[in-house]
């Protein structure tokens, strides 16, 4: 019985590899996580920016995913309840926007197909949260209630 004598620098070289590779691996993953939900919080930067500066039909293309949507008869209407009542007009729930910075995302308990994205109006305590769709990146109101700390 010819058994290979164990070799100890060998053995510790190869686990030495492979916590790099795992490593590497685990912080690709991570970093690509991190840039997708990147990317959602800036479409929604983006829809608090064009609010900011009452640029309501651009707000409203982004929280359709569709720059176009004036070509849609059926969306004219709910402009207005969208963008200038209900989130940035002057009698919407956060008043004429400011300032405004994205705060944070999370996913909802239990799941789901996007995420919640927090974002700070007017220094309010209470803050703004849009669900970004992660197959359209359409925007909407939450299906959860989080908070950010």
């Amino acid at each position: 019985m010819d058994a290979q004598e164990f070799d100890a620098e060998k053995a510790r070289k190869k686990k030495q590899r492979i916590i790099v590779i795992v490593v590497v691996v685990l912080t690709v993953l991570a970093l690509a996580g991190g840039f997708a939900i990147g990317r959602k919080s800036m479409v929604v930067g983006k829809f608090f920016d064009a609010l900011q500066k009452q640029d309501f039909n651009t707000a409203y293309g982004i929280w359709m995913h569709d720059p176009d949507w004036k070509h849609i008869p059926a969306s004219i209407p709910s402009i207005r309840s969208m963008s200038s009542i209900a989130i940035g007009g002057p009698g919407g729930e956060w008043g004429t926007i400011k300032t405004q910075k994205v705060y944070g995302s999370a996913s909802c308990p239990g799941g789901g197909s996007g995420i919640v994205v927090d974002v700070v109006v007017n220094d309010r305590a209470e803050h703004a949260q849009v669900w970004v769709e992660k197959s359209d990146k359409t925007l909407s109101f939450p299906p959860c209630d989080l908070v950010f700390r």
